[in-house]
């Protein structure tokens, strides 16, 4: 705060494509995508006439009991369709913070219900980033994130990031009887963007089959298209979880909207017809219905411009074209190849911010993210030229 202060804000006015504009006119490639969000890239008409269509007719109403707009069930029985785990229930939030929080406080309902109160430990990664909220401020795994607030919720614990035997011995050692959940980005986002290594997602899920732990997949970046080729890491890794947190991607920012996916073993226990059970959880703007809109129209965009095909192609050009950077000798390593995602990792971490704001004077906006790495999270209908663009932008600043 005190160094915004001292040198002012970056005024972004308007967008579109892939470019952002500040308040002097300047034009600056979007490495981000907002942040990690607009996958259609910006100032889609579409999705503005949609929301404007809607809030016509009706902006919003409650979703609490057996209330529902017509649109937002549309959007649920849509999200439902592409779910990872076929006959998943859908809870509709306002973003990702929501949806963690959400996912959380079900999964140790769901094993009181099981009549095993017990289970409340909930598992994080190092390295992980799972929103603001108290729950997902706790189950991070980036220390900056966590320091100067104590304790916000008790029975959570932490894993190395790329060792699935640590996740197996933390149960061992806590006592699977006392686990609820683990929650698991397939690709870690704002930790630094690292892929999972070979057969991690895989070992991962496993053991907590073995133990009876629910496994919660945080898509909130991966999901709607991003990994490249799919819908959700879920799928692309066939991971099955029994929960996936979603958001940013689903209205590519347009409207702020998240949705929790909830598989069939744990939400068949809330909806059996004679159960009596409450659900005592929600939000105002829980399947806001002009979010709803620009959520279906969204998804319309995706499937019709083929956008999950070209974030596949972005998955390979960024890597083609970013590894190179990698043996300049202010980088250590460039992380790429899953999905269109990347970071490129400087040997100074303390460099990374100074990097981002030099990158403006090259007609790039971007951010440091994680330990000293920069992003790159373009909007799906960036060309190989542009990210060639992005890639020369790069090492000039670096020069």
């Amino acid at each position: 705060m005190g160094a915004v202060e001292r040198g002012g804000e970056f005024v972004v006015t308007r967008a579109e494509g892939v470019h952002v504009y500040d308040d002097k006119g300047n034009r600056y490639l979007d490495a981000t995508a907002g942040l990690w969000f607009a996958n259609v890239g910006h100032g889609r008409r579409e999705l503005a006439d949609a929301a404007a269509e809607q809030m016509t007719k009706l902006a919003h109403y409650s979703t609490f009991g057996d209330y529902v707009p017509d649109v937002t069930l549309q959007l649920a029985e849509r999200l439902a369709g592409i779910a990872p785990v076929p006959g998943s229930k859908i809870f509709l939030t306002s973003g990702g913070s929501d949806s963690v929080e959400t996912a959380a406080k079900i999964a140790r309902r769901y094993w009181v219900e099981m009549e095993q109160p017990s289970r409340r430990i909930i598992i994080g990664r190092q390295k992980a980033y799972h929103g603001m909220h108290y729950a997902g401020t706790s189950l991070g795994g980036i220390p900056g994130n966590t320091e100067g607030y104590g304790e916000l919720i008790e029975d959570q614990a932490h894993v190395v990031w790329d060792d699935p035997e640590d996740l197996r011995a933390t149960i061992e050692r806590l006592g699977a009887d006392n686990v609820a959940a683990f929650f698991c980005e397939p690709v870690i986002g704002a930790g630094g963007v690292y892929p999972p290594p070979e057969d991690y997602l895989t070992a991962v899920r496993k053991i907590c089959t073995e133990n009876e732990v629910l496994f919660v997949a945080d898509e909130v970046v991966t999901g709607y298209g991003r990994i490249g080729g799919s819908w959700f890491a879920s799928t692309r890794f066939g991971l099955e979880p029994d929960f996936v947190t979603t958001a940013k991607g689903l209205t590519s920012g347009y409207l702020p909207m998240g949705a929790v996916f909830v598989a069939p073993k744990v939400a068949e226990l809330f909806f059996a017809p004679d159960a009596g059970r409450w659900l005592r959880h929600g939000y105002t703007y829980s399947g806001h219905a002009a979010a709803a809109a620009v959520a279906l129209a969204n998804l319309d965009l995706i499937e019709q411009e083929g956008l999950l095909e070209d974030a596949a192609r972005l998955e390979t050009t960024l890597q083609t074209r970013l590894s190179p950077i990698a043996e300049h000798e202010r980088v250590s390593e460039v992380r790429s190849g899953t999905g269109a995602l990347a970071a490129v990792q400087l040997t100074e971490p303390s460099e990374a911010a100074g990097l981002a704001a030099s990158l403006r004077q090259h007609g790039v906006a971007t951010r440091a993210v994680g330990a000293g790495g920069i992003q790159i999270s373009p909007a799906f209908v960036m060309t190989d030229a542009q990210v060639d663009e992005l890639g020369t932008a790069i090492e000039t600043a670096l020069g």
